[in-house]
């Protein structure tokens, strides 16, 4: 009875979402779309996603999981083509419409949401170069098969960290990414007309175990390093490809990550789209747009937290009266409060920006992400301590933030290496009048 009146107070709070838009130019179709994705979030995401946490990872990803039900939906209505430009056959979302998006699918859940975005991935690269390099065969051959998926079954993953690499594959314009003893151990050698692909690609990699294409950082000339890489498009049903059992994690265990290993992997030339000449701004690009993403995303997180505390904060009573009348507690949630809406503006600023076709600014991405991931790993913090002891509870959602949220600190990024990539970027670029 206890646990059934608990599951109702949190279903009455989560009919309101506290969301108060600054931006008085949002139209009501970018409105609309923020309706249409919290609902999705509100209903399937995040009750899957607590399914899914008390899940076995190997459970997870199993026919019968709930997942799939959600990837499903979610094409099945086309937003999977959110992120793919309108040219190539998809939506071509707004900056502003991305960032919606991104937000509501972290509010709601942020493994699910990261895997549903990570998915889109490969083919995004393939609707782009395709059309750079002139290359028919990358849309018909990659992009098609995403953009008529109306089921969930065709995946993406970026595969770029190795066992013994990991944020130092993203150290463009430091010293040691050029360093020959750094290099990459997943390297691809040109064969003829092909490459083949040997090594293998680390437990980190999201969407690894269930993907069914790959976005593949590797290395085609060590002798520069990291700097010597390449990017290559490929399916992941070919000779040689197989596959690691999915991670355990302390947090986000809705989303599927693991290794994937490369034996005498045979690809056509076409498939490379980056060679070692335009591999470090081709890093440095998708730092803008993967940063970016992530600190939309984990905005959705602090938020989600910021309510669960207030909704809480006006039931829960103390020293005779609802804790939200205490100032202790309304200071606490100010600071979040300001957490939450910093983190916001910066996002979204960040990826505004870098929807233009100027060179990307990686230090605003890096920050977005640095201060959107500390955001909601503070917030969550604080929304346990107003929770007290029940907000330590499996099955609460606030627990769960706080899990998400610390793996937040070294996905995509430690974020004290990207500082450091940051750092290096601002004392060079920057001019001072």
């Amino acid at each position: 009875m206890r646990d059934a009146r608990r599951s109702s107070r949190e279903d009455n709070r989560r009919e309101t979402s506290l969301y108060l838009e600054l931006n008085t130019g949002i139209t009501d179709e970018q409105r609309a779309i923020r309706d249409v994705v919290h609902q999705f979030a509100k209903k399937r995401l995040r009750p899957v996603s607590m399914q899914l946490d008390a899940l076995d990872a190997d459970q997870v990803i199993a026919a019968a999981s709930p997942l799939w039900e959600v990837f499903a939906e979610w094409y099945s209505q086309g937003n999977h083509l959110t992120f793919i430009s309108e040219d190539a056959g998809g939506i071509g979302a707004g900056p502003v419409e991305q960032h919606i998006v991104y937000e509501e699918l972290g509010w709601g859940a942020v493994d699910i949401g990261i895997s549903l975005a990570v998915s889109a991935f490969p083919f995004t690269y393939a609707a782009r170069y395709g059309t750079l390099l002139d290359r028919p065969s990358l849309h018909e051959e990659i992009l098609a098969p995403f953009l008529e998926d109306r089921e969930g079954k065709v995946r993406g993953c970026w595969a770029i960290t190795e066992p013994a690499h990991g944020s130092d594959t993203l150290g463009s314009g430091l010293s040691s990414f050029r360093r020959r003893d750094a290099a990459g151990s997943c390297r691809a050698v040109k064969d003829g007309g092909d490459w083949v692909i040997n090594g293998q690609k680390s437990s980190w990699v999201s969407n690894g175990t269930i993907a069914t294409h790959a976005c593949l950082f590797c290395t085609i000339d060590p002798d520069n390093g990291m700097a010597g890489g390449g990017v290559a498009l490929m399916p992941l049903d070919l000779p040689g490809v197989s596959r690691g059992k999915p991670w355990q994690k302390i947090g986000q265990r809705g989303l599927p990550q693991g290794e994937i290993f490369f034996d005498d992997v045979r690809i056509p030339e076409r498939y490379m789209i980056v060679d070692g000449d335009r591999y470090e701004a081709t890093v440095e690009a998708t730092i803008a747009g993967a940063n970016a993403g992530m600190g939309a995303l984990f905005t959705g997180v602090a938020r989600a937290a910021l309510e669960e505390a207030i909704a809480y904060s006006r039931e829960r009573v103390q020293g005779g009266k609802i804790i939200s009348e205490h100032q202790l507690v309304q200071h606490i949630l100010f600071e979040m409060f300001a957490k939450v809406e910093s983190a916001r503006q910066l996002s979204r600023a960040a990826i505004a920006y870098n929807a233009t076709p100027n060179p990307p600014s990686v230090e605003h991405s890096i920050a977005s992400k640095v201060l959107c991931t500390r955001a909601a790993f503070e917030v969550s913090s604080d929304a346990i301590q107003i929770f007290g002891a029940t907000g330590l509870t499996r099955g609460m959602l606030v627990e769960k933030f706080i899990r998400d949220a610390r793996m937040s600190l070294i996905e995509d990024g430690v974020n004290e290496l990207l500082g450091l990539v940051a750092g290096n970027h601002i004392s060079k670029v920057y001019e001072i009048d």
